[in-house]
């Protein structure tokens, strides 16, 4: 181990963003403990990095408090799907304020900086569009998805009096629509959705009449993002919305994937889901400003290696069933 890497801790580091961001951490030097639960993490996205002799992985639920010495620490356990979070919303609470209150408590004892990888469902059902750091949100406290956004609001908040009660250096992402290879297939949201649909031949599901947006940044940006807020001064906390501005209605990425793929699935429309935000675009003048970042892949760009990454799954299931695995 080199005397000078940083060591970083990843939470949810198995899982599709986690994974990517330990690749990156490790590709600059530093010593990579990855900690998951294995809920919706997997260890096959990390498998490849496990002859890296600075990289650790660690089944472990951060609902329970953690003991190791680290310099920085990124703050990514929880569900992060409708599906995902829904299936158990107390537990998904509980990550979210027992965890984050478990990682702070680490931060604390150790002086590691903490980054807290909070969302844009912090901003509800919006009323302000785009959204800005400065928007407090429209949010629904006992809807179905509840457990997560207001989970993720008091995940914030606690990072905030850690820091001013505590001292504690803390950073606070919000992390909007992001996508990429090692999506989970079956998580509900509508890039997995339109991918595995249309790569099936099954019918593409659009909510309502499709004209509610979203904005969808290509994991490898995010990452970017992440990394540098992290290197950040102490004194800039966040939060920073971390998203592509670029808008687009739910129907055209499905006409896009449908597009991309040569799949002749129907589009078929479904009522829309309890308390699901018509409209979301981050405003990130703010990260342009503190961190220099703005995304850099376009949409088709990003979906090309997307849609591979399906493709790879869905023969890979093949074969097994070829073989009666």
């Amino acid at each position: 181990m080199s005397l000078t890497a940083k060591r970083v801790l990843v939470t949810g580091g198995a899982g599709f963003i986690g994974s990517h961001l330990c690749e990156r951490l490790l590709a600059a030097g530093d010593d990579v403990l990855c900690v998951d639960n294995y809920f919706t993490g997997r260890r096959g996205h990390v498998a490849h990095l496990l002859d890296n002799d600075r990289f650790e992985v660690m089944r472990h639920d951060v609902t329970f408090p953690l003991y190791v010495e680290v310099d920085e620490i990124y703050n990514l356990a929880c569900p992060a799907s409708p599906i995902h979070y829904q299936f158990d919303p107390v537990q998904t609470t509980k990550t979210s304020v027992h965890g984050t209150i478990n990682m702070l408590g680490l931060a604390k004892r150790t002086g590691a900086k903490i980054l807290q990888a909070s969302t844009s469902e912090v901003y509800g059902d919006p009323v302000v569009h785009p959204q800005t750091e400065d928007y407090w949100g429209n949010v629904n406290p006992i809807g179905p998805r509840s457990c997560y956004d207001e989970g993720k609001r008091c995940a914030e908040t606690l990072f905030f009096d850690y820091h001013r009660q505590h001292g504690v250096k803390i950073k606070v992402a919000r992390i909007f629509n992001t996508y990429g290879p090692r999506m989970h297939p079956n998580d509900g949201r509508v890039v997995s959705n339109f991918a595995m649909q249309a790569l099936q031949g099954r019918p593409i599901t659009v909510y309502g009449e499709g004209r509610q947006t979203r904005s969808f940044a290509y994991v490898d940006d995010l990452v970017e993002g992440l990394i540098r807020l992290m290197a950040t001064p102490d004194t800039v906390t966040g939060p920073v919305n971390l998203g592509n501005p670029t808008e687009f209605s739910i129907l055209e990425l499905a006409e896009k994937i449908l597009q991309m793929t040569g799949s002749r699935s129907e589009i078929v429309y479904r009522p829309l889901p309890q308390d699901d935000p018509v409209q979301r675009r981050p405003d990130i003048a703010r990260a342009r400003a503190l961190l220099g970042w703005e995304p850099k892949v376009p949409l088709a760009e990003g979906l090309g290696p997307t849609l591979d990454y399906f493709r790879g799954l869905l023969a890979a299931a093949g074969a097994c069933a070829g073989q009666g695995g």
